[in-house]
């Protein structure tokens, strides 16, 4: 049948009949075409038989699109994005497969190969799935696209219409018997142990926060469960067991040499267990055990895998890293090196190495040894007498086996040791305390005794783990090699300066990679493979490190620089504070001299309790109003991305004060960027670029500071090269004729450099009839709506300077914006450059505030928009080689 003329709903309907029309077809959320395990009776023609949703044995979840003009791997992330967003896979048993098709062709991949995408920790899920251009989804098409092409498998109709079928008869596979079991793969185990953890969890005789802290968790219960046959688990080397209607837990051999253990039991004499485990099929497959119990990782909660670094290192990067160590220590190392990984989890970085009598493996949980011992009992080579349980950041030497404690004790060992780690990534505080909404981790990095040991040498940097595994190896390991996976924080950091001028040991290779790669992994940054050698004694100053996509393709080297000779950009931008001038017209918020911090850096007249607490802003007013602008723009023309991430702004050469163009462009960049969030609700709009001609707007504006402020720099009026930190005679009684001109925006800077200026608050203009105390009539040179039109560029004023084509372009782009908005009925005259489009975007409400939609209904606004980012675009890239010319990023 032809499908091409089809819509998207008769498509589903047709493809549905023709290749599955023996299964039950069904739909879940906006998963619109969900394939089920369910046979249909050959007498019944009915297609949506009764069933439980909660127990459906999905084969197949697929996204439709009409026609042929999408891209299938488009679609394919498109339906990631939708089951991401709504959690289906933890509501629901995930398929076999995921699918994408149109009126050509259909692919399959299975579900288990894109599983581990969902368990990103920073992603964003809440987007809208269709929209192709959000940032989200085009994150997701690179991080996916890679996979999706070697591992789809594809089938056109026209000739591959039986080969389909044949597929499909023989993966979807089912059972005319309603009453199986649903089958525990490594495709659901995770979904299995949620349901688990709701359903026979609460029924065990366990105070699960007091075992917490003990470091007991609810995997090692499921796992006892799941791996189990009659009610008596199959691998005794678990560290909890089922025995028939208890578990036995934490065996040990006393003083005596008599076995001891502690055993629990149900409340409900496992009522809630029987039911759940009729459901479920156990064991799973044999050949899946390995799989789960090596993946515990993802059974444990995210706060304990902070803190304890319960995350499996990728294959792909656990290859490279001995890779980079046999081409720094020779291609045989492993012969001539002892390797001690010494946060070892589950021991999946020393798969692939060779030489198992040389290595020792540590972990904090009794847990994760027992893993490994159950792996060495099943064929991992490891040798079990070199497993051992430490806790690295509090236990002593001591409690290492004999063998270890002769190597780190005999100077000439220790220098044919390597320390090889993935360790863990916690730190006492997070990012949202930067924003004030969050709170300091307790019992994370600030409890361990080499904290207390070694806080006050390396500063801030303890805080962090990995920081304190490095400092104490390299103190108390002396002259022995480090080979370690972390952040770039130790390197480049400005907050690691103490720990550098500590830590002393020659980086000898560095490779980074998408911190995203790794399982769980918050936020786009790199995630660097060390090798250091610290037999040679040196403070590091920068590397050329090797770069790697997600995939492991290289994509050539970056200069990793401690900026220690440097000065950072907030140092220039002091210059510029005027916090004493009562005349400010906005704020300038600021957090942070890298890239990471981009987001936090913006403009606007109304600061926070927490910025204003801690003194995240600095005001502004016409003396710097273009180095604010310069501040604030060079922050948002270069994207953040994972890579540079870490790259830290820094003081300019002198040279940008003669490039009056350069300081142009940058205030009209920020005069239309999402940075500015000047809100008229907040008080007088200083922010306005036109004049009420201009606009077409039928009521003054409280404010004319911005378009006067540009016709004074076209005059040469303005100058940067010796800005003052005086009043500014912009609003000033003698200019204008009128007392008390009030202050009202302002522009943030982090790092704690404002002060909390006392009329902070102030949200009117005490002389609202007043053209801001310019002194200057409308009619006056600076009424920029009553110029000709062929005179706009460089806004029709003196030839001192003009806009560049980039800017102009902006700027009248704007102007059609202003334009539109002013011609609607319910127009406020004062709007922003925010409060127009949050005119035509409209609000929701999403975790506990109100956030701006993405897109419009109005499809002028929405053309319009368009235009004016496109333009924007444009403009950052010319900015973008002033930001590198005149030295402010690397």
């Amino acid at each position: 049948m032809d499908y091409m003329k089809l819509k998207e709903e008769s498509l589903k309907i047709v493809v549905r009949d023709d290749f599955f029309g023996k299964y039950k077809y069904t739909q879940l959320g906006n998963i619109d075409f969900v394939i089920a395990k369910h046979v249909m009776d050959e007498n019944t023609q009915a297609l949506f038989d009764e069933f439980d949703d909660d127990e459906l044995k999905s084969v197949l979840w697929a996204e439709a699109k009409q026609g042929t003009t999408h891209d299938i791997y488009e679609s394919f992330v498109q339906l990631i994005l939708t089951i991401g967003k709504e959690r289906t896979f933890e509501k629901y048993l995930p398929p076999k497969y995921i699918g994408a098709f149109d009126a050509e062709k259909f692919a399959f991949i299975e579900y288990h190969e894109i599983q581990h995408i969902f368990y990103q920790n920073d992603f964003n899920w809440n987007v809208t799935p269709s929209n192709h251009e959000s940032k989200e989804f085009k994150q997701l098409h690179k991080l996916c696209e890679k996979l999706l092409e070697e591992n789809s498998i594809l089938f056109r109709y026209e000739t591959q219409g039986q080969d389909l079928k044949e597929f499909i008869k023989t993966n979807f596979k089912t059972d005319k018997s309603v009453s199986e079991k649903i089958s525990v793969t490594k495709n659901n185990f995770t979904f299995v142990f949620q349901k688990w953890s709701n359903v026979v969890k609460p029924t065990i005789n366990v105070d699960w926060e007091k075992a917490k802290k003990a470091g007991i968790i609810a995997a090692d219960f499921f796992l006892a469960d799941l791996l189990s046959s009659g009610n008596e688990s199959l691998k005794d080397s678990l560290y909890v067991v089922l025995k028939k209607t208890k578990y036995e837990l934490a065996k040990k051999v006393d003083e005596l040499g008599f076995q001891t253990a502690s055993y629990v039991g149900f409340t409900d004499k496992q009522k809630a267990y029987k039911e759940f485990w009729s459901v479920y099929a156990r064991p799973p497959k044999e050949e899946y055990w390995g799989y789960i119990i090596e993946r515990r990782d993802l059974l444990v909660p995210q706060d304990i895998r902070e803190r304890k670094g319960s995350f499996f290192t990728p294959q792909i990067w656990v290859e490279k890293s001995q890779q980079y160590l046999a081409s720094v220590l020779g291609e045989n190392w492993q012969n001539e090196y002892y390797v001690w990984d010494c946060c070892a989890g589950t021991g999946n970085l020393l798969n692939g190495l060779t030489n198992y009598r040389n290595v020792f493996a540590s972990t904090l949980d009794k847990q994760d040894v027992d893993v490994m011992k159950d792996r060495i009992a099943n064929g991992w080579s490891m040798f079990e007498n070199h497993v051992f349980q430490f806790d690295f950041l509090n236990d002593g030497f001591d409690k290492c086996p004999d063998e270890l404690r002769e190597i780190l004790s005999d100077e000439n060992k220790r220098r044919k040791l390597v320390i090889y780690i993935n360790p863990p990534y916690a730190e006492h505080g997070n990012s949202k305390q930067i924003t004030g909404n969050g709170k300091n981790k307790s019992g994370v990095a600030t409890e361990t005794k080499v904290y207390a040991e070694y806080q006050n040498k390396i500063g801030m940097a303890a805080r962090e783990l990995y920081a304190q595994f490095l400092i104490r190896i390299n103190v108390e390991i002396p002259h022995c090699k480090i080979a370690q996976f972390s952040k770039l924080k130790v390197l480049c950091a400005s907050n690691f300066d103490k720990f550098r001028g500590e830590y002393q040991a020659k980086l000898e290779k560095l490779f980074v990679v998408p911190g995203n790669s790794f399982d769980n992994v918050k936020g786009q940054f790199p995630i660097g493979f060390f090798i250091w050698d610290g037999e040679k004694q040196e403070t590091f100053e920068e590397i050329k490190a090797d770069v790697f996509d997600s995939e492991g393709k290289s994509l050539g080297t970056k200069l990793i620089s401690s900026y220690s000779h440097d000065r950072y950009v907030i140092d220039w931008l002091k210059k510029y504070h005027d916090k004493k001038n009562p005349d400010f017209v906005g704020y300038l918020r600021m957090c942070g001299t890298d890239m990471q911090h981009n987001k936090d850096i913006f403009v606007c007249n109304k600061l926070s309790d927490n910025d204003i607490k801690e003194k995240l802003f600095t005001p502004i007013t016409r003396n710097n109003l273009i180095q604010t602008s310069i501040y604030c723009t060079i922050r948002h023309i270069v994207d953040a991305n994972w890579l540079n991430d870490r790259d830290q702004f820094l003081y300019p050469k002198d040279d940008w004060e003669a490039d009056t163009e350069f300081q142009l462009d940058s205030l009209v960049f920020l005069l239309f960027s999402d940075a500015n969030v000047i809100k008229a609700e907040n008080g007088t709009n200083h922010f306005i670029p036109f004049t009420e001609q201009q606009v077409g707007s039928k009521k003054t504006f409280k404010s004319d500071f911005m378009s006067r402020f540009l016709a004074d720099f076209f005059a040469g009026k303005v100058s940067v090269a010796n800005a003052s930190h005086t009043e500014s005679d912009l609003f000033s009684g003698e200019a204008s004729g009128v007392k008390g001109a009030c202050p009202l925006a302002v522009l943030g800077n982090g790092g704690g450099e404002g002060e909390e200026n006392p009329r902070f608050r102030v949200e009117g203009c005490s002389s609202p009839s007043s053209n801001g105390g310019l002194g200057v009539s409308p009619e006056s040179n600076g009424g920029l709506g009553e110029l000709p039109r062929e005179n706009t560029r460089g806004l029709g004023t003196s030839p001192e300077s003009k806009l560049s084509s980039e800017a102009q372009a902006v700027y009248d782009s704007g102007l059609e914006l202003w334009k539109y908005y002013h011609s609607q009925k319910n127009a406020t005259p004062d709007a922003s450059f925010y409060d127009i489009r949050k005119y035509f975007q409209g609000e929701k409400n999403g975790r506990g505030k109100a956030r701006m939609n993405s897109d419009s209904d109005d499809e002028t606004y929405t053309a319009l928009i368009a235009d004016l980012r496109a333009k924007q675009k444009a403009l950052a890239k010319k900015i973008e080689a002033g930001v590198y010319k005149y030295g402010f990023l690397r």
